[in-house]
């Protein structure tokens, strides 16, 4: 029973979720023989602001 936590920052179409989740589980099936049944993938959209690289949130970085 995989679980995948897929984590972007906001801004994705439905459309383009709907793609990860299927991709993600078509991978899963194709490289460890698993269940797609069986498989989760959770995308979560975390903030810019609460999303930081470099000593710095990318909301702070966006601004520069």
């Amino acid at each position: 029973m995989p679980y995948v936590n897929i984590r972007i920052t906001p801004g994705a179409t439905q459309a383009q979720k709907e793609e990860l989740i299927a991709g993600t589980t078509e991978l899963l099936a194709r490289v460890l023989n698993k269940n797609p049944a069986t498989t989760f993938v959770v995308i979560d959209e975390v903030e810019r602001e609460h999303w930081g690289v470099g000593g710095a949130s990318l909301a702070a970085r966006d601004k520069g």
